[in-house]
């Protein structure tokens, strides 16, 4: 799958870039090639950033294991586990790393869930039978990444006041919607495939879940814009620094040597970096080409003459290359929002959905290239489906509640 698609990317490129010049645009090639190697240098300047903040993450993470926080969390969560990881025995060490690298993405900590999600990553592939092929507990692992509950979108929260939006956290609501719908399509479609069976404890952990964001939502919907942004990431960071300080703690209590457990760590970090450079300027490469081909914008518009020939309302389609970025680039859908806030205004509607988009979901290929591709994964089997229904899920969530809070059908 991953192969065909990586070879489509290129090629829809190719051809969109032949049309051009057929059309008289004679720079495109140019262009294209442009984008190549600029995306070829972009994706090495991410895994170099990245190394960095894996060295210390992992090396947190060590200390954890050692100190025996994660076997706890495991065997905390073990009943879940059982169901939804079947072939990942109690007690396993990706158990806990999996709740980290869960927590993480709920807090909106990108730079701490990263290096945590590629330990897990690591450890469920030592129980991998077939090293070149995902297991069930990658393909669930990787999905649910892909699709995460994201409570505090900080950062987007932090762009939209750069723009010049009047309340930077109107969007915090409608957010909190798409990411979840997001997050249930990509588990309920995996855990078909899978035959996992919704028994009394998953359906309970599922519905703890909604009355935690439920209430989550409730509360900060009843800050004041201001208070909003200060007490999510205050918030963020404190349990940041606590799970730092704990982490500590029980290595004094245990004995354990902190200082050599964060080395060791961060050793594996180091590795781990070096190890993804080449499957991310693969897939950002392909992704750079795509879009300066112009392939993007015209598929855009001839997706805004179908609705407009149905009937329905076109405003939701400004956005559309933003959809489109999102599961393939982090960054590109990134730029396509600000872009669009730009043009349109960061309270207009296609700024305000557009934002929506950005805190929905993660992205898919990154994610799919950087956790499969750290372990040496060529066989994704339904994982880019999982990942795909996710974002489908989640875009359709954003838009039925930017639609709600902030516009009406025409």
């Amino acid at each position: 799958m991953l192969n065909a698609l990586w070879i489509g990317f290129f090629l829809t490129a190719f051809g969109a870039a032949v049309m051009r010049f057929l059309g008289g645009d004679e720079a495109i090639f140019s262009l294209v090639m442009k984008a190549a190697f600029d995306s070829s240098k972009t994706a090495f300047e991410v895994a170099l950033g990245l190394t960095g903040v894996m060295c210390l993450w992992l090396g947190v993470m060590k200390i954890g294991e050692q100190a025996g926080f994660l076997a706890l969390m495991g065997r905390w969560l073990a009943p879940l586990f059982a169901r939804l990881f079947p072939d990942v025995p109690r007690g396993h060490p990706a158990l806990g790393s999996i709740t980290m690298n869960m927590a993480a993405n709920v807090l909106g900590l990108d730079n701490a869930a990263t290096p945590i999600g590629l330990k897990a990553m690591r450890e469920l592939q030592d129980l991998n039978p077939d090293k070149e092929t995902a297991s069930n507990a990658q393909i669930l692992f990787l999905v649910l990444n892909a699709s995460s509950v994201t409570l505090l979108p900080v950062t987007i929260f932090t762009y939209r006041a750069q723009m010049g939006a009047a309340d930077p956290t109107d969007v915090f609501i409608p957010i909190l919607m798409a990411t979840y719908c997001s997050t249930l399509a990509g588990f309920l479609f995996v855990a078909t495939v899978q035959r996992i069976r919704l028994d009394r404890v998953v359906l309970t952990w599922l519905g703890g879940i909604t009355l935690l964001v439920g209430g989550l939502a409730f509360y900060f919907a009843n800050l004041p814009a201001a208070r909003m942004t200060v007490e999510s990431s205050v918030l963020s960071n404190f349990l940041l620094l606590a799970l730092l300080a704990i982490f500590l703690i029980g290595a004094l209590v245990k004995r354990i040597n902190a200082y050599e457990a964060f080395i060791e760590g961060a050793k594996e970090g180091f590795q781990t970096a070096v190890t993804i450079i080449p499957y991310l300027v693969a897939m950002l490469v392909a992704i750079g080409m795509l879009r300066a081909s112009g392939a993007l914008p015209a598929f855009v518009e001839m997706v805004r003459g179908m609705v407009l020939a149905m009937g329905f309302d076109t405003a939701w389609v400004d956005t559309l290359p933003t959809m489109l970025m999102k599961p393939l680039s982090g960054s590109g859908a990134r730029a396509m929002m600000i872009e669009t806030m730009q043009t349109s205004g960061a309270d207009s509607f296609a700024g305000r959905l557009s934002s929506i988009i950005q805190g929905s979901s993660e992205t898919t290929f990154y994610v799919l290239a950087v956790y499969f591709g750290s372990v040496g994964i060529k066989r994704v089997r339904h994982a880019v489906a999982g990942g795909l229904i996710a974002d489908l899920g989640g875009f359709i969530a954003a838009v039925l509640a930017a639609y709600l809070f902030f516009g009406a059908l025409k």
